[in-house]
């Protein structure tokens, strides 16, 4: 999987985080079939490793399916036994590296110039612009100028209308969490989650 270009292509990545693994799983197999084409699981969710495994079981060998809040060598080691084709950090962390070393891409989080830098040298596929309301599509234009072949992706806050201003500015893709998921990682109605992906969809469509 080329990280990079589904980022360009779907520019939108779900973010999946909670404490029901059933109700997580339910929550990605629903967004993926409503058309988004790229999501991570949060090791921070229960059973994290496991919602992976049962997501690639479901969704195949091609879909981007990855794994968020990477921290360490060892839990990016586990998430690539488990299936994720990609990793996402918080942070510049053990994780960059040996995601290097396993072959798979990695969102590397920075949030500063100088981490800007040192996650491209530690070989970042794209950056994670976290927290992105810190800053907001303002600040992601900031960093643009002199990072102009970098991918960015902001995280962190982005609502639907959030999206379209980031993308705006130029950032690769959009990463967003609780105002897609909503409750529906809790169980909550999947119904209500299919017309948010919708929503989503329709505010990062060129």
């Amino acid at each position: 999987m080329n990280l990079l270009d589904e980022l360009r292509t779907h520019r939108l990545l779900a973010i999946v985080r909670g404490p029901d693994p059933a109700a997580a799983l339910a929550a990605v197999l629903t967004v993926a079939e409503s058309g988004v084409a790229l999501v991570e699981v949060s090791m921070t969710s229960a059973d994290a490793l496991g919602i992976i495994r049962r997501a690639r079981a479901a969704l195949g060998p091609d879909y981007a399916l990855g794994a968020g809040t990477v921290l360490s060598a060892e839990d990016a080691r586990a998430a690539a036994d488990a299936g994720a084709g990609f990793l996402v950090t918080p942070a510049i962390a053990p994780s960059l590296a040996e995601g290097g070393r396993l072959g798979l891409p990695v969102l590397a989080g920075a949030l500063t110039p100088t981490e800007v830098v040192r996650a491209v040298d530690g070989g970042a596929t794209a950056i994670k612009l976290f927290p992105a309301s810190l800053g907001g599509p303002d600040y992601l234009g900031a960093l643009r100028d002199p990072f102009p072949g970098t991918a960015f992706v902001p995280v962190g806050g982005v609502d639907a209308d959030g999206a379209r201003r980031y993308l705006d500015r130029g950032a690769t893709a959009v990463g967003v969490g609780s105002p897609l998921l909503g409750d529906a990682v809790r169980g909550g109605d999947t119904t209500a989650l299919r017309e948010r992906a919708t929503a989503f969809l329709a505010a990062v469509r060129p």
